[in-house]
């Protein structure tokens, strides 16, 4: 009893575990606002990226868009410039006055289309741009006026003054829209520069507003990595200590179990004794002074030798009781004659009360065994026989008791009713699996409704005990109760 109270006195004193810092909900609550918060920043880079991108895309088509729409324009005024002063050219140089009038109706055409091509130059236009082009009008304007002029005199000019017109104000005037011209494309080209510019400087904003982002998401990321795996670490090492405290708590579990096994076997032998020294030899004395009591009563007295006989009777039948209470509890013959006349009395006494009839086989088994595989195996066979008996109303069973150089094999077979084995559970099948594991065995329980229960147990065995079985020569014997 006072391994018991030791055992119980060192798991009580088991250090508790210290309680964490932060709760784990707080710590989950924590970590998933952390990683939570880093996906709505990586989703809004993301998508402030896609729409400045999509933004700069809008952006380069339109300037794309415009420049050459005012190319296109510019290249429409141009061509019309050129065809309206070659008709002009054509007008003066006709050598006729129909193909002058006809020549004059073709310059009026064209220098309506010369002015849609002006007027349908895009509106969105710069300082300079709408001052190039107003002059590029005024310049129109004039050599129309002096057109209008020279057809004012009829409807054909002299050769010498037609090449002097030439020469003196259409050629010029091409001349100067021309360089007009000129100008506007440069103008247009710088536009278009400074557009790519400002793309290029709002692209590169956007490129390093995504590094930065980038940048706060790999920091962000590095830092919740480094708190998860710090957490992940506390929890492995919490687990850790929960585990050893488990493991802690399993042995202190066993050693107690162990510690009652051994208390309930000392407990059994001494009230075995006591029954045996005790009460069996003042029964064995209250025996024999019935008897002096019978001698000292005359025969002739036929009550008192009834009444003392049933007196006799009864004590007898107390001292069978005593003594199989004795034996049942502990049989002296398991210490004094060894392990298999122990399971044949067992088996006898099994068969007597009831009406199962029991087979003890035995191979190999040893005699000399240690004590305490001698009472587990004792114990097996007799809870597993009492089972097969009282639950399962089997009518005979069958005990195998195997020993090889490493282990010891215990079989108990009954035909009985049978049972769900992975169900039920009783305490006598609970004591069994206790003392099993205790020596480092395995107990395995095979029943089904209907088809009987086998019970196995493999107890190994050490090298001492190896040494201390075969010490002594051993042979197969069948035994029958």
């Amino acid at each position: 009893m006072a391994t018991i109270n030791e055992a119980a006195s060192t798991k009580a004193k088991a250090p508790g575990r210290p309680e964490p810092e932060w709760s784990p909900r707080k710590l989950r609550a924590i970590l998933l606002a952390g990683f939570g918060g880093l996906l709505a920043l990586m989703i809004a880079a993301g998508a402030d990226a896609l729409y400045s991108l999509r933004e700069l895309h809008e952006l380069q088509q339109q300037v794309g868009r415009q420049y050459l729409a005012r190319s296109q324009a510019l290249s429409t005024v141009v061509l019309s410039v050129h065809v309206y002063n070659s008709r002009v050219e054509q007008y003066l140089l006709a050598g006729s006055s129909a193909e002058a009038a006809r020549k004059a109706a073709e310059v009026s055409s064209h220098a309506a289309e010369l002015r849609s091509a002006l007027q349908g130059y895009p509106q969105d236009r710069e300082p300079d741009e709408q001052r190039l082009l107003g002059e590029l009008q005024k310049q129109f304007a004039e050599e129309e006026s002096s057109l209008s002029t020279m057809l004012s005199g009829g409807p054909q000019v002299q050769p010498d003054r037609a090449r002097q017109l030439i020469v003196e104000e259409v050629v010029p005037r091409r001349l100067q829209i021309l360089r007009i011209s000129q100008q506007i494309a440069v103008l247009n080209r710088q536009q278009l520069n400074a557009a790519d510019q400002a793309l290029l400087a709002r692209s590169a904003g956007l490129q390093k507003t995504l590094e930065w982002m980038l940048l706060l998401a790999l920091g962000a990321g590095l830092l919740l990595s480094m708190v998860s795996i710090a957490y992940i670490l506390r929890l492995e090492r919490q687990g850790r200590q929960r585990y050893q405290e488990l493991a802690e708590s399993r042995r202190n579990l066993q050693e107690l179990s162990a510690c009652l096994v051994d208390a309930q076997e000392a407990e059994r032998r001494s009230i075995s004794r006591e029954l045996h020294d005790q009460v069996g030899q003042s029964l064995g004395a209250l025996l024999v002074d019935v008897g002096r009591l019978s001698a000292m009563v005359a025969p002739e007295n036929g009550a008192m030798q009834q009444q003392i006989q049933r007196i006799r009777s009864v004590a007898e039948d107390s001292v069978k009781t005593v003594r199989n209470i004795a034996l049942l509890l502990r049989p002296s013959m398991l210490d004094d004659l060894g392990l298999m006349p122990a399971l044949e009395w067992q088996a006898r006494e099994v068969s007597r009360r009831g009406e199962m009839e029991v087979e003890v086989h035995s191979e190999g088994a040893s005699e000399k065994l240690p004590d305490e595989y001698k009472i587990c195996i004792y114990r097996i066979v007799q809870e597993a026989l009492n089972n097969a008996a009282r639950h399962a109303g089997a009518k005979s069973a069958t005990v195998n008791v195997g020993q090889s150089k490493d282990r010891i094999v215990v079989e108990v077979k009954d035909n009985g009713r049978g049972f769900e084995s992975e169900r039920v559970r009783g305490m006598g099948l609970v004591g069994m699996e206790e003392r099993v594991k205790r020596l480092g065995g395995i107990l395995s329980i095979d029943s089904q409704p209907g088809k009987g229960t086998l019970v196995r147990a493999e107890l190994p065995f050490g090298r001492g005990e190896v040494d201390a079985a075969y010490a002594e020569d051993s042979h197969p014997a069948g035994r029958r109760s």
